[in-house]
């Protein structure tokens, strides 16, 4: 693929994106499974987890490609889904499938949050909700002062949190942010008090199509933390067995990790691959979420402040508004082509060692019955 080509992939909106994607599967025959959320997008148009299958339905190797898990971080997943699409199906091993799931969360990718139309973090939203939920009390500590009533907020709201970082560390702010909260529901990185329509939705995806599955690989494409361009690759499997990590280094080389705190993330209260574990039992699941570094921390942080403050309070400066949004797209989409470019190489890459993998597990699993 040219460098003009791999630039294509990327789209300036949720409908081209959409449309790029939908168009790629019907080139190549494919059918595309349209789960429509009853809700508008930003320009009118209609919402929808799309989904394609790429290669047989009874595979028992398949890899899932997901986009979109938080809304605007779908346009980096979305035009990787895209360019493997039009690499054609030479790439798939025999008896093996791809099974691609194109903006999980359509409603933040069109309007550029990354919430869903409820508010929720799905990646803490994959939780047991027949049990009590995670209690995040550092969240809670900060709140009103991470989402003020005036934007830009006043330096007493920005000295309550940099003395909760003394008190606890950067580290220790972040996971008060970050971790997940079902307390404060217009919030930050909130859980919800049940499964959003994007949890149920992924749910009966996987159902559908990976029943059947015996080896089960994930890429999970986020974009936000990390150095600009470079794609952290994190295991993200649940399985705790040794021999799952080893296979995910087998095939991916180094792998950073939540719970050793080798990660830019933190351990999430409940993220989408509980559903994998929870729908797939019968497979054996390697995965990691490849991670996309765009700007320094301080202006992710900054621009996702912002955007949940407009969301939280609204705002009658149609200028400052719109000001946000553009600000919250950037910080998550850098539309640059040497970033496109980079994001490209790396997440091909990442696709193909994952099928790879799959294939030479296969004469493991043979042995193991």
């Amino acid at each position: 693929m040219n460098d003009t080509q791999v630039i294509d992939l990327f789209s300036p909106d949720y409908a081209q994106a959409r449309r790029q994607f939908m168009q790629a599967a019907q080139a190549r025959g494919l059918s595309v499974d349209s789960h429509v959320l009853p809700l508008p997008g930003a320009q009118g148009e209609v919402l929808a987890t799309d989904v394609v299958l790429d290669g047989p339905a009874d595979a028992s190797r398949v890899l899932i490609v997901i986009s979109g898990v938080h809304g605007v971080e779908g346009f980096c997943g979305s035009a990787i889904q895209t360019g493997m699409l039009r690499m054609g199906g030479g790439v798939l091993p025999p008896g093996t499938s791809v099974l691609y799931v194109h903006a999980v969360n359509p409603y933040g990718f069109s309007h550029l949050r990354r919430a869903t139309q409820e508010n929720i973090d799905l990646n803490r939203n994959f939780v047991d909700f027949t049990k009590p939920l995670p209690i995040n009390s550092g969240y809670g500590e900060i709140h009103d002062s991470l989402l003020p009533t005036q934007w830009p907020p006043l330096p007493d709201n920005e000295a309550r949190i940099a003395e909760y970082r003394e008190r606890h560390g950067a580290r220790g702010l972040q996971r008060a942010i970050s971790l997940g909260q079902h307390s404060h529901a217009d919030g930050l990185h909130y859980g919800g008090l049940e499964p959003a329509w994007s949890n149920k939705t992924f749910r009966s995806i996987l159902r559908r199509y990976a029943a059947q599955v015996r080896q089960l690989a994930s890429i999970d494409i986020h974009t936000g933390l990390g150095p600009y361009g470079v794609g952290e690759r994190i295991f993200a499997s649940m399985d705790e067995d040794p021999a799952v990590l080893a296979s995910g280094r087998r095939w991916w080389g180094e792998l950073t990790s939540v719970t050793t705190g080798t990660s830019t993330s933190i351990p999430l209260t409940g993220p989408i691959q509980c559903a994998l574990t929870d729908e797939c039992p019968q497979a054996r699941h390697v995965g990691i979420c490849l991670e996309y570094g765009t700007y320094p921390m301080e202006r992710v942080s900054a621009a996702m402040r912002a955007e949940h403050w407009l969301h939280r309070h609204g705002c009658s400066d149609a200028a400052q508004a719109a000001g946000i949004q553009q600000e919250m797209k950037d910080a998550f989409y850098p539309d640059e082509p040497d970033w496109k470019r980079t994001v490209w190489q790396q997440g091909s890459q990442a696709c193909l060692q994952a099928l790879r993998g799959l294939q030479e597990e296969a004469p493991l699993a043979s042995l193991a019955t």
